[in-house]
């Protein structure tokens, strides 16, 4: 494909996706873009990303940009750069070049929208300065992104209901996404070996993702301590018999993210306790997988994952009694805190600026329950929708010593088998998944997760 193919397609998707928003709302729609912020002076700022709902509809990530949305048609704002900037930046594209790039039926510098605001919705982005000009601009106060009113909840309605169900464009990129991701995967297992500390795999990984003009679709998490689900430390040493868990994803230069996770031994061979609970978290995993389909709830998956977890554990002797009461007891969460996964697309955890107005269908709320608070997404699954599936192990001392959790179970949680299982901090397997009609497509297929092909591939180090 040449460049002006690519860009000819892009024109069209957002044309596409313009057209159908208008579709669904009768009133104008300003989205800002965002702008950089300072991490210490002026000039040194933290990168860059436009706000996702902006990138949506205008296919590129500028910077200080807003565009108007009406009946269909898009109007750009944004100024043009000042000729001091050239020392600095280069030449920079002009506005009018910036606008056919993106299909813009006008475009006009940044003092121009005031004019053109009156009665129009917005979301809030995530940068205050960009918020008070929005107030500003739009004259009004502006509710958080999760809590909009009026006309801004019909449009954050509106985009939810475009976004959820991913459009050819937007697969073409998550696919680029994933690739790239599978590519990164594999550099780290086969660094495994030869590194000393978790940074030197996760340079591995992330190099792979630089390279192909990308970048991580969030702070990578490689670590030895798999239990910290969130662990963005990375000078831990490796040592044999040490599990490493990472979950790395790329995101394209549109925005476009994917998501997975591997957990593999640093030795290139699980222990007997490993593999034992790696197989459980094997088998939860491709069922849930075998189990999406348009038309099934979210929740079912994870709900059998939870079963397919609890039977596991009592087969291994961790738990004891009948897996549908503990399950019922949210006993299984002790050791799967989290949920099934969520949905994937501009973002890692795709509009979840939006709180639960995206992953939750409309009238439900979430569950109390200890296995269920965690659920980010709740819906009927639909054709179009790309989500994770990560169920996941973890020995979380915060959780397994807490004296209400080990009173309540004390009569399901074998504590002395638990002991035996000391090496396995932390496993969690994750992929990403397009429901299809009749089906799914794995995007990230290629990267493989039976333990054995595991071992495998970080033996290619040794």
């Amino acid at each position: 494909m040449t460049i002006t193919q690519g860009y000819d397609l892009l024109t069209n998707t957002l044309q596409q996706r313009r057209q159908k928003l208008a579709s669904l709302i009768n009133f104008p729609v300003i989205l800002w873009s965002g702008r950089s912020i300072p991490r210490n002076y002026p000039a040194l700022t933290y990168p860059f990303r436009a706000s996702s709902h902006f990138l949506y509809f205008a296919g590129l990530p500028l910077e200080n940009a807003a565009i108007r949305l009406e009946s269909g048609k898009l109007e750009l704002f944004l100024d043009e750069a000042p000729a001091s900037s050239t020392l600095w930046h280069g030449e920079m594209p002009k506005r009018a070049e910036i606008a056919e790039l993106m299909g813009a039926d006008a475009a006009f510098p940044m003092a121009e929208l005031k004019a053109r605001a009156t009665n129009a919705a917005t979301i809030a982005v995530q940068d205050s300065w960009t918020q008070l000009q929005q107030s500003q601009i739009l004259d009004r106060p502006l509710a958080r992104p999760n809590s909009p009113t009026g006309i801004d909840l019909e449009l954050t309605q509106a985009i939810v209901s475009l976004r959820l169900s991913h459009d050819a464009g937007s697969l073409a990129e998550l696919r680029q996404a994933a690739a790239v991701t599978v590519e990164a995967h594999k550099a780290g297992m086969a660094a495994t070996r030869n590194a000393q500390i978790e940074a030197g795999v996760r340079a591995a990984m992330e190099s792979v993702i630089i390279s192909k003009n990308m970048t991580y679709a969030y702070p990578s998490i490689v670590t030895v301590h798999g239990e910290v689900l969130h662990s963005e430390h990375y000078h831990n040493s490796l040592q044999t018999g040490d599990l490493l868990l990472a979950d790395v994803g790329a995101e394209t230069s549109t925005g476009w993210a994917a998501d997975v996770t591997r957990t593999w031994p640093v030795s290139g061979k699980f222990s007997p306790t490993q593999r034992a609970i790696y197989d459980v978290v094997l088998a939860a995993h491709d069922a849930c997988i075998e189990r999406i389909s348009p038309g099934v709830e979210y929740q079912d998956i994870h709900l059998l994952a939870a079963r397919i977890m609890a039977e596991g554990l009592v087969d291994l002797g961790i738990l004891r009694g009948n897996v549908e009461d503990l399950v019922e007891m949210d006993a299984h969460a002790l050791f799967f805190v989290h949920g099934i996964g969520h949905l994937i697309g501009l973002d890692v955890h795709d509009m979840e600026d939006l709180g639960d107005l995206a992953g939750y269908q409309e009238g439900r709320t979430r569950s109390s329950r200890f296995g269920l608070g965690f659920l980010r997404l709740n819906r009927v699954l639909r054709p179009g929708m790309l989500v994770s599936i990560e169920p996941g192990f973890y020995q979380v001392p915060a959780i397994l010593n807490n004296s209400e959790n080990r009173a309540k179970y004390k009569n399901f949680v074998k504590w002395d088998e638990l002991e035996k299982f000391a090496d396995v901090r932390g496993i969690r397997i994750e992929d990403d998944i397009l429901v299809r009609e009749g089906g799914t497509e794995v995007l990230t297929a290629k990267l493989p997760t039976k333990a054995l092909e595991i071992e495998e591939l970080v033996a290619v180090s040794a």
